[in-house]
């Protein structure tokens, strides 16, 4: 039996509401953090709207919880880093972080460039993967930067495989100097988009059928008509059954020219099953994703929502009566693995709102309720709007088969 380890340091900032997540969570050798920010102790903003000032405290807090869980920043295999800024605050935040992580790391990092944050004046939240030996050895990672994909510095990697475990960077339209092809046309940029994404993965030997789990953010304004093209275009590369999928639309790219982007989780050599409940939502296209993904003992389930088998929103712009159904979701993709919400190691949540801490709690009160204290890592990330039109809750989730010591 696998021991389960949950970090809140001492200090560590808080929510203004009592909750079971805790800031990170260790499942035998995976390490996952919560989105980490710059509050204090009881919740209030630090340095408001300085991005620079804020990626320094966020960071701090993120080793803070590494630290705590047996880990530091040379074992980080991933960050993902939603903020609020242009495309010159994108590149200085990118070399910011490569400073203080150093240049050894090299972990692959997702950047999504978002109005705002869940707070008034909050610049920035950032999450991260690790992993580590349960012994305390360090594991061998594959860090690879690959010259003929998307311009990235060289404190990152396109590609980190360590085990099983693959995690791409961003993968994109965009050149190796930084231009953008087919300026705001998502087609052909989608189809620039999954080619790179094949290559990177390829350049650890993979494939697309061994994609688990995967993300991606298109310029749209929360329509279906929005997400329909370019979603079957992406279809198109995967098998069926293929991986479990989360999809935002976001109203522009720091780069403007920019119109999707896609990262990745892919698993080999290693077991997997798929889950689609009897009578579960669906698309309103055909696809060939699944609800969830298990691999060996982890199981990824993609963005959970309130629709009905026919794409209909169910309880619509109803954030508490979404926000139950999404979690009741979740909790029937695990369930086809003989897990339940208990199992679950990280969550993230996109919701329709703005910087507003009601925005926030409306439904992070209700969802931190479905857990038993302690409860796991999370990330909750205001949204302009989501795929389809009054739907305004979206909650994807890791979940580990071991069970606590």
């Amino acid at each position: 039996m696998t021991e389960r380890r949950y970090s809140w340091p001492q200090g560590h900032w808080n929510w203004p509401v009592a909750l079971t997540h805790q800031h990170g969570v260790r499942a035998g050798q995976m390490i996952f953090t919560g989105g980490q920010v710059d509050l204090t102790p009881s919740g209030e903003v630090r340095n408001p709207g300085d991005l620079t000032a804020q990626t320094d405290g966020a960071m701090a807090y993120l080793g803070r919880v590494l630290e705590d869980l047996g880990a530091d920043y040379e074992d980080l295999i991933r960050l993902v880093v939603y903020f609020v800024g242009d495309a010159a605050a994108e590149a200085a935040l990118m070399d910011q972080i490569a400073g203080i992580i150093g240049p050894t790391s090299r972990p692959v990092i997702n950047l999504i460039g978002l109005p705002e944050l869940c707070y008034p004046s909050m610049m920035v939240e950032i999450e991260g993967v690790a992993i580590r030996s349960t012994d305390g050895a360090r594991l061998e990672k594959t860090c690879l930067h690959l010259p003929d994909l998307p311009a990235l510095p060289m404190a990152y990697s396109h590609v980190v495989q360590c085990g099983a475990m693959i995690v791409t960077s961003d993968m994109s339209a965009m050149t190796p100097d930084g231009a953008v092809p087919d300026p705001g046309n998502v087609q052909a940029q989608t189809m620039r988009m999954m080619d790179a994404l094949g290559d990177a993965l390829a350049s650890v030997g993979a494939e697309f059928t061994d994609v688990v789990k995967l993300n991606t953010y298109y310029a749209g304004n929360g329509t279906a008509e929005d997400w329909e093209v370019p979603a079957r275009i992406r279809a198109r590369y995967f098998p069926d059954p293929g991986p479990a999928p989360t999809g935002m639309p976001v109203p522009h790219f720091p780069n403007r020219d920019l119109m999707a982007k896609i990262a990745v989780t892919a698993m080999v050599g290693v077991e997997k099953d798929h889950s689609w409940p009897e009578g579960h939502w669906d698309w309103t296209a055909p696809l060939p994703y699944k609800h969830g993904v298990r691999a060996g003992d982890m199981i990824f389930v993609g963005g959970q929502v309130s629709l009905d088998a026919q794409a209909n929103v169910i309880d619509p712009a109803q954030m508490v009566a979404q926000t139950r159904r999404a979690m009741d979701n979740v909790a029937a993709v695990l369930a086809e693995f003989g897990a339940g919400l208990d199992d679950v190691v990280k969550v993230t949540t996109f919701y329709q709102g703005n910087a507003s801490a009601d925005d926030l709690h409306e439904n992070l009160l209700i969802r931190s309720a479905s857990y038993t204290a302690p409860g796991p890592a999370t990330t909750g990330i205001p949204m302009p709007a989501l795929v389809y039109e009054d739907m305004v809750i979206e909650i994807e989730v890791i979940a580990m088969l071991d069970r606590r010591a």
